[in-house]
């Protein structure tokens, strides 16, 4: 029986209460589909921080890397600023292990609703192809002249060809299997080095796929279509930025950020990919048993799905559906009285 090497990183706040009820279904889904799941837990997060000064230990990237996967909670609680958090885990970790995709696939579930009026499932139904590994989110830069009158502060963007290549590339093999449909998000009539830059690229990469309708959009018009033509959208490829911020508000009009997982890939398999909900750590309702953990679960089928076992993530996305339609079990956020244990194990049961 195969047995997949798993690092768990529970983190802050509502991270530790949904990450427990993710590994309670995927393990119960890897029973039953003939493989095991061996995991090893690290307290890495921002209590940590406050210890010792640092999320994570210097050699945190070489612990990691013998791994098959992580499974990240969420990170982020009061008294640690949100750049340190992300600055000290998240973005080390993306880094080091290339995982240049950041991929949200973002849908309306069975008993949920948007804030979209009169919407369907098949219309609010979407991909954000985010890139992960440079863009906007580049540490070039810095503060000068401090406490005088010309003070100033430069952030640099960081655009390779290598870089932008490969996550339209991706986004592109990604609707050869979908309907077949790029969306890109650009600026280029306000970033006058950057986004002309990024266009080119997008051009050169949509002449390798006649089959795969393209179109480029400006990103304040593109936010606008998500709100208000949706259906018109299949796969999104955006800039760090740019993803980062569409990611959300594609989320956010399919059910919320609760309902929404992420994964961070590195599509060549060279090292691990990072798989994490896209909500936050939501320190004021930890620990009290009310966490939405759908998003964890959600983020755990695409975590079996990388490791090539379709068949179990397929199943943990039908168990999701399943209890949701069903409305029996639901979290105070989606109108219900379960604990988010009550929701976690409902799930795992629903798998057979």
């Amino acid at each position: 029986m195969s047995t997949y090497r798993i690092a768990g990183i529970p983190g802050d706040g509502i991270g530790v209460d949904v990450t427990i009820e993710a590994r309670k279904v995927l393990d119960r889904a890897a029973e039953l589909h003939g493989f095991g799941l061996e995991w090893t837990e690290f307290d890495w997060s921002c209590e940590r921080y406050s210890r010792t000064g640092t999320m994570m230990p210097a050699e945190g990237v070489e612990q990691l890397a013998p791994f098959d996967a992580i499974l990240l909670g969420a990170v982020g609680f009061p008294g640690v600023p949100d750049h340190v958090s992300l600055w000290g885990l998240l973005i080390p970790l993306r880094r080091a292990f290339a995982q240049y995709v950041n991929l949200r696939p973002v849908k309306l579930l069975p008993g949920t609703t948007s804030v979209l009026a009169g919407r369907s499932a098949e219309e609010l139904e979407m991909v954000i192809v985010r890139e992960n590994s440079e863009g906007e989110y580049s540490a070039i830069g810095g503060r000068h002249n401090t406490g005088q009158p010309g003070e100033f502060v430069l952030q640099e963007s960081v655009f390779t060809r290598v870089g932008v290549q490969r996550i339209i590339r991706y986004a592109f093999e990604l609707a050869v299997n979908r309907k077949g449909r790029v969306c890109s998000a650009t600026k280029s009539n306000g970033l006058i080095h950057s986004m002309p830059y990024w266009d080119e690229i997008f051009a050169e990469v949509a002449a390798e796929y006649p089959n795969v309708a393209s179109e480029q959009c400006h990103v304040d018009a593109l936010a606008a279509r998500m709100v208000q033509q949706p259906e018109r959208l299949d796969v999104v490829v955006a800039s760090n930025l740019f993803g980062d911020i569409l990611s959300d508000l594609a989320a956010a009009v399919t059910g919320g950020l609760g309902m929404a997982p992420s994964g961070n890939i590195n599509p060549p398999g060279e090292f691990p990919s990072m798989f994490e909900a896209v909500h936050g750590s939501a320190p004021d309702i930890a620990g009290q048993g009310i966490a939405n953990p759908v998003a964890q679960v959600l983020t755990g089928a695409m975590l079996l799905e990388h490791l090539g076992r379709t068949g179990a993530a397929n199943a943990v996305t039908t168990a999701v559906e399943k209890v949701l339609a069903e409305g029996a079990v639901a979290t105070p956020d989606l109108g219900g009285t379960a604990t988010t244990a009550q929701l976690g194990s409902a799930i795992a049961a629903a798998l057979g």
